[in-house]
């Protein structure tokens, strides 16, 4: 007899497991464990009850599936004893010497597929791959980050693929079940997900849970009579619980705290340290906030000026080692012009500087990415921080654009000023330099028209975000409020003159608001179309 190895679920894991329903949304805070007691279980059962099934994983992206979703949950099957390249395969056809059976609907390739030895697999589906849903027919769907999953794409290219066909597997309750994980989303409107809610049947669950205690309840009667009325009784139970649970939705939200047992205490006093209160309140504590509705910034829409662009061919390239894939760089930037300079403008700080850079492509302002350092790292480690993250551009060349707050300061760096400075560490590094003073920085409610404008597309470069390279500066961006001041209409920003805390971390200030602010008016008002003039060595 083989040794048994016990598994930990908390109490959320345990009662998802035991309940088994067809349809599941789990919210849950971080480190819940949405890949250990969720999404691996999920996957395993659906691999085994259905032997040779086609199963569908989806993300928003690939690189979100390479990076967050398929590590935990590899790890999670691992941990329940399924090892990689004995048990299952990833991204290649299983070798003849594995032995593994063959699905039912062979993939015509292999490349983005998970392949278990009983012959079931699980077709990986990003959608920012277009068409990878596309000719799929599937047995189940887990779709992890739910709440950066475009729901338009997802009825219309992977649903359809997940219903309808019954196959080999109509009697089995979990044939084209769904189970969808994320934590709760700080938006202004409800997450697509959150209409199954509406739908779940609570006295149906309650149905199903109670049939769960009975069966075991009889299991147990039945270890010590091998009464063969129990044994019809059980078996009555449990077609009826199949019965149920084939038609049964369940809606969850979690915090982390359900975890506790296993975290320690320790990590929330960690969390509600360096996590911004807004991320906190959603990612951790589970709860359901909006946002500020009329702010600096009141006309960006996260549908509208967010987007993601991965250069999936390249994340093909590292055959699924997710050492190199978690490496951050340019190379997995699908959105960069690579022959092109890159625009820069940054804020300068005694405790925080910021450096956002972007590129115009067209008629679009394209916001790439954007850094930050604090306290004892200054303006000179932030050059670093770029120029480390774009060591693989080929056209080494960027466009510093600055205001008059650049020049005759120098309280973050030492003696030289910031223009100064920056420039100097550019070239240090093997980049020419494009200066582009802009004279005084526009007056507060000037800037609020023509972002505004431009935001609505009236006017203006269309500014647009790479949501996953700018996170803490959309944040900052999504939560900058206005006042008025004895210079009338002002960008709010009294919270940059308050010492950081736990509830007001430097990084989600309006200082990277106002780095990005110099980024559009220079893009603008100084457009810059070649290195004519360009700095290229050091300067007096």
């Amino acid at each position: 007899m083989k040794n048994k190895k016990e598994i930990y679920f908390n109490n959320p894991q345990h009662e998802f497991l035991y309940t088994a329903p067809h349809t599941s949304v789990i919210v849950g805070g971080r480190r819940l464990g949405k890949s250990h007691g969720f999404a691996a279980p999920f996957l395993l059962r659906n691999f085994q009850v259905m032997p040779r099934s086609a199963n569908g994983i989806v993300g928003s992206t690939y690189q979100q599936l390479l990076t967050r979703t398929l590590p935990g949950t590899f790890q999670a099957l691992e941990s329940f004893g399924y090892k990689r390249d004995v048990h299952f395969f990833v991204g290649r056809k299983p070798p003849k010497s594995a032995n593994f059976k063959t699905p039912y609907i062979q993939p015509a390739s292999y490349d983005h597929v998970v392949s278990f030895y009983n012959g079931s697999i699980a077709n990986l589906i990003s959608q920012d791959r277009p068409g990878s849903s596309n000719s799929l027919t599937l047995d189940s769907l887990l779709i992890d980050e739910g709440r950066f999953i475009n729901y338009e794409k997802l009825k219309t290219e992977t649903f359809p693929a997940n219903g309808g066909f019954k196959g080999y597997f109509g009697h089995i309750p979990w044939h084209h079940s769904v189970l969808v994980l994320s934590d709760m989303p700080p938006t202004q409107k409800p997450a697509w997900f959150e209409h199954y809610k509406d739908q779940m049947d609570l006295d149906l669950i309650d149905v199903i849970q109670a049939l769960v205690l009975e069966i075991w309840r009889l299991k147990k009667e039945l270890a010590l009579s091998k009464n063969s009325v129990i044994q019809k009784e059980i078996r009555k139970l449990r077609k009826s619980l199949a019965q149920f649970q084939s038609i049964a939705v369940y809606y969850r939200e979690w915090s982390s705290l359900e975890n506790l047992q296993l975290l320690g205490e320790r990590y929330f006093n960690q969390m509600k340290r360096d996590l911004p209160p807004l991320v906190f309140q959603t990612s951790i504590l589970c709860k359901r906030l909006r946002l500020i509705k009329d702010g600096f910034y009141p006309g960006l829409n996260a549908d509208v000026h967010y987007y993601s662009a991965f250069d999936n061919s390249y994340l093909d390239s590292l055959d699924y080692n997710f050492t190199k894939i978690n490496k951050q760089s340019c190379l997995q930037d699908a959105d960069l012009d690579r022959a092109k300079p890159i625009s820069i403008a940054l804020d300068y700080n005694a405790n925080i500087n910021w450096l956002v850079a972007g590129q115009q492509d067209g008629i679009k302002m394209k916001t790439l990415k954007s850094f930050y350092v604090k306290y004892e790292r200054k303006l000179r480690e932030l050059v670093k921080d770029f120029c480390d993250y774009y060591k693989d551009h080929k056209s080494k060349e960027v466009v510093y654009y600055f205001d008059n707050t650049a020049l005759g300061n120098n309280y973050a760096v030492g003696n030289d000023d910031f223009a100064h400075t920056v420039t100097e560490e550019f070239i240090k590094y093997g980049w020419k330099v494009k200066r582009v003073h802009i004279g005084n920085p526009v007056k507060h409610i000037d800037k609020h028209r023509m972002i505004h404008l431009a935001l609505q597309g009236v006017k203006y470069l269309f500014p647009l975000f790479n949501k996953p390279n700018n996170e803490a500066l959309l944040l900052a961006i999504e939560s900058t409020g206005v006042r008025i001041g004895s210079r009338g209409f002002q960008k709010d920003k009294a919270g940059e003159k308050l010492v950081e805390s736990e509830e007001s971390l430097l990084e989600h200030r309006t200082d990277a608001t106002d780095a990005w602010d110099t980024l559009f008016i220079g893009m603008n008002k100084f457009p810059v179309g070649s290195s004519d003039g360009a700095i290229t060595s050091h300067f007096a």
